[in-house]
């Protein structure tokens, strides 16, 4: 299940229209913001900037590995859970545009979130506390809590147990 909302449009792709969209004033300072911030090595700073000149919902202690990309279009639709982990070179969008129409939606991940290296997460989607999703996946999809989950498209794979370790039961 994806939250999101779909805006119809005719006549040229939807990325075309992308400045009736947002203003791109506010596109290029987000671009700026996030740029400095995908090369940051101090993630308190990069968590400073996130939140304050951004206006993503990060929670306390979230470490963004080198290189994460945020939306430029829409980075307050994105919230990080407290002790979350989002792994190098991730994209997390709160917006796709599509050749008949664009979609908003948030990206909520939770607390004590794992998201291994290269994941891409697409708008709309929840992450549940406590789940760990592997490198290289297309999170298309809500992540339950507890779960492990990868692939392209993502899918669960198993279930952590409460104490982080991975139990034994396992989808196939």
């Amino acid at each position: 299940m994806r939250r999101y909302e779909s805006f119809p449009v005719s006549g040229k792709n939807s990325l075309q229209i992308w400045p009736q969209t947002v203003s791109p004033w506010k596109v290029i300072w987000n671009f700026l913001v996030i740029t400095a911030s995908r090369y940051s090595p101090s993630l308190e700073a990069k968590n400073f900037m996130y939140r304050h000149l951004l206006g993503m919902r990060i929670g306390r202690d979230v470490s963004v590995g080198l290189m994460a990309m945020f939306d430029i279009f829409f980075p307050e639709l994105i919230a990080i859970g407290d002790n979350s982990i989002i792994g190098y070179n991730c994209t997390l969008l709160g917006h796709e545009y599509l050749i008949d129409e664009y979609r908003k939606g948030p990206v909520e991940i939770g607390a004590n979130v794992m998201v291994g290296a290269n994941t891409t997460i697409l708008p709309g989607v929840r992450i549940g506390d406590h789940a760990v999703v592997s490198a290289c996946s297309l999170v298309n999809r809500d992540i339950p809590s507890f779960a492990f989950a990868g692939g392209v498209p993502v899918k669960i794979l198993g279930y952590r147990s409460h104490r982080g370790q991975q139990n034994v039961r396992h989808i196939s």
